[in-house]
This record gives structure tokens, sequence and C-alpha cells, in this order.
């Protein structure tokens, strides 16, 4: 098997590609991808920290210190509910509002891009076959 024809190495090359892109356009407004993806996923109402964690797909410890980072950045604050303490939800200060919309706006550039590009066609099978890449990752269970 050569790495460059399997689906894996397709997925890791077209991610990467986007996620550099993103980071080019991100560090113009003073932020990264990843940063942006956390801001565009902490909703109004505040979004707990446990579920931001699992769209990172990261460890506590990891998310500690990146809402830890944001915190200095003064991009979010985070609030305990006083009757569980050990519920805390993250929310979007005003320079991280702003940031999140500049974030959302990259996004939908970035997508309209590609949609210029694409076929309907094209799109549909792509997105198709993600998902389908997707629910097969999470059933495998390696022998």
């Amino acid at each position: 098997m050569n790495e460059d024809n399997t689906i894996d190495y397709y997925l890791k090359a077209a991610w990467q590609s986007a996620a550099n892109k993103y980071n080019q356009i991100a560090s113009q407004f003073g932020i990264t991808q990843a940063t942006g993806y956390v801001l565009i996923n902490i909703h109004k109402e505040g979004t707990p920290v446990s579920q931001i964690a699992g769209l990172l797909g990261v460890k506590a410890t990891s998310l500690s210190r990146i809402l830890n980072n944001l915190e200095k950045l003064e991009l979010i604050y985070r609030e305990t509910n006083s009757a569980d303490k050990r519920s805390v939800k993250v929310f979007l200060t005003a320079l991280g509002k702003e940031k999140r919309e500049q974030a959302k706006d990259v996004v939908r550039k970035f997508n309209a891009y590609l949609d210029q590009h694409l076929s309907d066609e094209e799109r549909i099978s792509a997105i198709r076959t993600l998902k389908r890449i997707n629910e097969l990752a999470v059933q495998y269970k390696p022998e």
C-alpha cells in the first residue's frame, strides 16, 4: 500500500490545506483557526466546558490551557453554576463576539469559494462520502 493512495492520506492532506489557509487568514485578525473554531461554537447563553471538549476532541487539561489562553486574550469568561459547582459555562466577551463574527465571515467566504468551484454533484458526493467515512471511523474496532 502506497501512503498517497490511502483515503486517510487525502483526508489529512485536504484538512491540513484548509486549516493552513484558515490559520493564514485568522492571523490577520490576531487569532488562530483553533481559536476561531472555539469562538464559533460558544453560544449566546453560554456553552458548557464539557461540550466544548467534545467539539474539539481534546482532554480536559488541553482544554483548560486553551480556555486560560482565551481568557488572557479577553475573548471569553467562565461562570460556575451556583447549584452545581462542577458545571461551568463559557461565555464570549464583547471582543470574543467580534472575533467570532470575523471567524464566521472567513468560514462563509471559504465555503462560498468552494461552492463556486465544485459542481453540485461534487459537493453532494463529497459530503455524503465524508459523512460515511465518519460513521465508519466511529464504528471501527481494530482487532
